[in-house]
């Protein structure tokens, strides 16, 4: 059985208290979960086999463990048409530009071509 979702309020790496942050921590750190993010970021809907590739060809068994954390933090629905974000996960992406923003800067200033 696998585990249960980094949610806040339940203990997760780096917190027995589960502060919010550090379960948003923990969830994003997961192999693949900003991948699956960030594949889903256009709003359309992508069913599990063009997410699949869309992740670099991820394992079957580390998507589905991703896709169903991502459910259960409200980050991610699924339909008929496949995945998407909810407006949680739009949300989320929203609040990553700034570190988005923050990580090319500091790219430049180490010397490293943008990416």
């Amino acid at each position: 059985m696998t585990s249960p979702a980094p949610l806040p309020g339940r203990p997760v790496r780096g917190s027995t208290t589960g502060r919010p942050v550090m379960a948003l921590l923990d969830l994003l750190g997961r192999r693949g979960a900003l991948r699956v993010l960030w594949e889903l970021r256009d709003g359309h809907a992508q069913s599990f086999r063009l997410l699949r590739a869309s992740c670099g060809d991820m394992s079957p068994s580390v998507l589905n463990d991703r896709l169903r954390e991502l459910r259960d933090a409200r980050l991610l629905a699924s339909g008929e048409d496949g995945y998407t974000l909810t407006p949680l996960g739009l949300d989320l992406l929203r609040h990553l530009k700034p570190l988005n923003h923050w990580a090319t800067g500091w790219a430049t200033d180490a010397g490293h071509a943008e990416i």
